[in-house]
């Protein structure tokens, strides 16, 4: 039993005001709605037949996380070895597992798919985050499908004929259709890459279509329980669910939406004809799974609900797991201890962070430059009191793209921190703020900028007009080349920017490694209040 989760305690009542007419046609709203905790499936043949008892383990967005990786490996067994009698049981992901350009930490994430079980992960914004050829290379040793219906792959990309529409998988002679959508606004969340080039996605009406055509097809073929694997948020998630007819479960991700239980308007919806969809999200980075219990009609129509989120950190990282994920990455490296720490931020995306500025602070020492950039998503982690290994700096910050440092002028940066104020008003705080090394700023809680201040290499402030910053001085900034390509448009995209002076080839991670070892020890993490956001006049 899943953390004392029992399988089969329904706590959903579906569908309330619309039903399914015995020829299939839609009742009036003023039809009767069902009792408390079944739906009435449409008369057939088939009514004498049992219902089908499926529980789906699922997650999405781990972002590499290993560490949780581990956890969630646990988590796995656990399910494997609960008892469920007659229960059809399927592990499915929804993308973004992988992250980052680093082949060995992708090896990881792939891996991981393998150990606990997956049959099919979605496409993510973040798998793009592997250029064509390495891709091609994990999904040869991929042991479960990756899907993404609305992708059009280049014939002569080294991924074509490697991302499938669908697959059907079978269990105890139970057929289920399971279909995977990449994110439609993968163009703005991928930085310039060949898997960009070669692989282009779909806007949301035609993704739309072509879901409902793949439905179709696999209805024809008698498959009744369709399962979507979607990387393309709740917002769209919800629209899918009201725009077709015939889907039974999305398994959401990409908006890092945490959706608890099953609610009538939240995560329950109704298909175009009157059929119940249940939507599923778990956050992000690994911090929960999913365990979605249903009970689907002999038409395969789904009548019963739970939808349970366990917490990853209640689960500890076995030996086992630990040495498959080192067999890979190697031993950690032991660089430090912090003796002190404060919390790391409710909202990482919209407020200062003192694990991220370690990281900046790293880049900026390190490389020598006037000024550190780092965009606040790509911090996914934090120090916390004790050691620190350098599997947790990466764990802090797994992205691993390519270092570079740049000329900027004042008003490059000040563009760019106010490209980052919108996320406020940004669904999900995305893209993030600025974290900055060598700067200070104010802002308000509505994204506007108040001040900039550049803080020299002997401490002293000066000053920038916010509003009408200069074009003729040049920073050094260090920054990597997802930011300095124009991901998340921070900056104007482009592929081979013309202020790029020197190019490493290594991540962020190595440098903070590199800092943290020449810091006094034990370290006191705190927050300088670098960046302070205020309440909107």
């Amino acid at each position: 039993m899943i953390n004392n989760i029992a399988p089969y305690k329904f706590n959903v009542s579906p569908m309330q005001a619309q039903v399914k007419a015995p020829d299939n046609k839609q009742l009036p709203s003023n039809a009767p709605a069902n009792s408390a905790n079944t739906m009435t499936p449409p008369s057939n043949n088939n009514l004498n037949l049992q219902p089908v008892k499926t529980s789906i383990l699922y997650v999405n967005d781990i972002h590499g996380k290993m560490t949780n990786m581990e956890r969630i490996y646990s988590v796995a067994k656990q399910f494997d070895n609960t008892q469920m009698p007659g229960t059809n049981k399927l592990k499915l992901a929804s993308g973004d597992v992988i992250l980052g350009a680093n082949f060995v930490s992708n090896q990881v994430a792939n891996n991981f798919l393998n150990w606990i079980g997956v049959s099919a992960n979605a496409l993510g914004n973040h798998e793009m985050d592997v250029v064509p050829k390495n891709m091609a290379r994990l999904m040869d040793k991929a042991n479960y499908k990756l899907l993404a219906i609305n992708a059009t792959v280049a014939p002569n990309s080294p991924m074509y004929g490697k991302i499938g529409k669908s697959i059907v998988q079978e269990i105890d002679g139970q057929k289920y259709g399971i279909i995977g959508i990449a994110p439609s606004d993968m163009a703005e969340r991928v930085k310039l890459n060949d898997s960009v080039k070669d692989i282009k996605i779909d806007d949301f009406e035609t993704t739309v279509k072509k879901v409902q055509d793949e439905v179709n097809r696999l209805k024809g073929e008698g498959i009744n329980k369709i399962i979507v694997l979607s990387h393309s948020g709740l917002k769209h998630d919800k629209q899918l669910a009201e725009l077709t007819d015939g889907v039974d479960v999305i398994l959401g991700a990409h908006t890092h939406d945490l959706v608890e239980g099953v609610v009538p308007g939240k995560n329950l919806l109704y298909s175009k004809s009157g059929e119940p969809v249940i939507i599923t999200q778990a956050g992000k980075d690994g911090e929960n799974v999913g365990i979605l219990n249903l009970e689907f009609t002999p038409d395969g129509v789904v009548s019963k609900a739970q939808n349970n989120l366990v917490k990853t950190r209640a689960y500890n990282r076995t030996l086992e797991s630990r040495a498959a994920v080192e067999s890979i990455i190697g031993k950690p490296e032991v660089v430090g201890t912090v003796a002190s720490a404060v919390d790391p931020p409710k909202e990482r995306l919209i407020e200062n962070n003192p694990d991220a500025d370690i990281v900046v602070d790293a880049m900026r020492s390190e490389l020598g430059t006037d000024i550190a950039v780092l965009n606040a998503g790509n911090i996914r982690g934090h120090f916390g009191v004790g050691k620190i290994d350098s599997r947790l700096v990466n764990d802090v910050t797994p992205f691993e793209d390519k270092i570079l440092i740049g000329k900027l002028s004042e008003k490059d940066l000040v563009d760019a921190i106010k490209v980052g104020g919108k996320s406020f008003s940004h669904s999900g705080h995305k893209p993030g703020i600025l974290i900055l090394s060598g700067m200070k700023y104010t802002m308000t809680d509505k994204g506007e900028l108040k001040s900039l201040t550049f803080v020299d290499k002997s401490g002293v402030e000066h000053p920038i007009d916010v509003n009408n910053p200069g074009t003729e001085r040049k920073y050094t900034v260090a920054m990597d080349d997802f930011f300095a390509t124009g991901g998340d448009n921070y900056l104007p995209t482009n592929e081979h920017p013309d202020f790029i002076v020197k190019k490493f080839d290594f991540d962020k991670n190595k440098l903070t490694c590199n800092y943290i070892k020449k810091l006094p020890q034990p370290m006191n993490i705190v927050n300088d209040e670098r960046i302070k956001i205020i309440p909107s006049a």
